[in-house]
């Protein structure tokens, strides 16, 4: 689902109880184990941790104009949504969290390239979470994002 939002307060402020409980503890989760230099906004609709562009100038490729994106959060209609670009363009950062996960859920892991979903509102492994943003550093995600995008020589 899309919320409009210009502040995550605004944000979780709309989702139905159950899911502003659980965004909540996401975000705070989040916020306490970003690294330095990722920054919170609104972006594509949901909650986004970015790099801004005083640190990344460039800015993302897609949209110069916007930051360099990172984490984002969001409700969607039938689970809860954690996009993280650091499992999708590191495969062994993917091949890690992947093996962590059933040592903190009961519940299968359900996740595509960068997305991570969770249907079930009272299985979140938050300490997981937790571990999963501190492992990438703002320099190590320039050069992990760069390393990807930039086109081979």
């Amino acid at each position: 689902m899309k919320y409009e939002a210009d502040s995550p307060e605004a944000y979780i402020n709309q989702l139905p109880t159950e899911r502003k409980e659980v965004i909540s503890k996401l975000r705070k989760t989040i916020l306490k184990s970003l690294p330095i230099g990722f920054k919170e906004q609104m972006s594509y609709g949901m909650l986004g941790y970015v790099v801004p562009h005083s640190i990344y100038p460039n800015g993302y490729h897609c949209d110069p104009k916007l930051p360099l994106p990172f984490i984002n959060l969001a409700s969607q209609k039938n689970f809860i949504a954690l996009y993280h670009s650091g499992i999708y363009a590191d495969q062994k950062l993917y091949d890690w969290f992947v093996t962590e996960y059933p040592k903190h859920c009961k519940r299968k892991l359900d996740m595509g390239k960068s997305c991570i979903r969770f249907k079930s509102m009272d299985d979140i492994p938050y300490e997981l979470i937790a571990t999963l943003t501190k492992k990438v550093s703002v320099k190590d995600w320039i050069t992990l994002y760069e390393k990807n995008t930039k086109p081979k020589k």
